[in-house]
C-alpha cells in the first residue's frame, strides 16, 4: 500500500468522489463495478481508474469488476484516520452553518466540534448542536478540544487575521472559503476556495456555449 504522502493530491480527490459512488452503489445492492463504469460516471478513462487503484495497492479487478464493498473498504483504509478528526468552523454565519451541517450529516470520520465568531448573538451559544466560542478562546478551545482542522467562512477582511492564531494553535488542515488567499508554512495543508471565482467561472463558460449556439 502506497504511503499517504506519496499519493498525488489529485488521486486523493478522486479516490474520494470513487469512495462516493461506491457507496451508493452499496446502498442499492450492487455488488461489483468494472473500472470503465466506474470511469464513466466520473468522466474520466478507465485507465486512470486503473492506475488510481493500483497507486494505491489494490487490483483485484476480476471477470466481475471491482468488488464493492472490499473496495470502499480499502480506499477508507487509505483515506480515513483510526479516529474521528474533529474541526471547527470560524465565522458562523449562513455558510458556516451550512457547512457544518453537511458535514456532521454526512457520517464520516470528520465531525465539526467546534464554532468561533465574534458577534455577540452568536458568541456561547449552541448552533445546530455545535457550541460556539469567542476567537479570543480560540487557541484554548483547538487544545482542549484536539481540533486538527479548520474550516474559515468569515468576512474575507478578517480572513488574513486568522492566519497567526491557526499557526499557533498547531492546526494541520485549513479550507478557506472566503475570497482572500490565505498562505501558510509547510506542514499545513490548505485550501482556498473563493466560490465567487467558481461561480463566476461557469458562468463564463455558459456564456460562451450560450455565444457559440447563437452564431450557429
Amino acid at each position: 500500500m502506497a504511503s499517504i504522502n506519496s499519493i498525488p493530491e489529485k488521486t486523493i480527490e478522486r479516490l474520494s468522489e470513487y469512495r462516493r459512488t461506491l457507496l451508493s452503489c452499496h446502498k442499492r445492492g450492487i455488488t461489483h463495478i468494472f473500472s470503465h463504469v466506474l470511469a464513466g460516471i466520473h468522466g474520466i478513462t478507465a485507465v486512470q481508474v486503473r492506475r488510481d487503484l493500483m497507486l494505491i495497492g489494490f487490483s483485484s479487478d476480476t471477470k466481475k469488476g471491482y468488488d464493492v464493498k472490499t473496495l470502499i473498504d480499502f480506499i477508507n483504509g487509505i483515506l480515513d484516520s483510526e479516529s474521528a478528526m474533529n474541526i471547527a468552523v470560524i465565522g458562523m454565519g449562513h455558510l458556516g452553518r451550512a457547512i457544518a451541517k453537511y458535514l456532521n450529516g454526512k457520517g464520516l470520520k470528520l465531525r465539526v466540534t467546534a464554532a468561533f465568531d465574534i458577534a455577540p448573538d452568536k458568541v456561547d451559544c449552541d448552533i445546530d448542536g455545535i457550541p460556539c466560542y469567542h476567537m479570543d478562546r480560540f487557541e484554548e478551545i483547538v487544545e482542549a478540544s484536539d481540533i486538527s482542522i479548520v474550516v474559515i467562512s468569515s468576512p474575507s477582511r478578517v480572513a488574513p487575521s486568522l492566519v497567526v492564531p491557526i499557526i499557533n494553535a498547531g492546526i494541520k488542515g485549513v479550507l478557506n472559503f472566503t475570497s482572500t488567499p490565505l498562505h501558510f508554512p509547510q506542514g499545513i495543508a490548505a485550501e482556498n476556495y473563493d466560490i465567487t471565482t467558481i461561480f463566476e467561472k461557469v458562468a463564463y463558460f455558459v456564456k460562451e456555449s450560450d455565444d457559440m449556439g447563437d452564431k450557429n
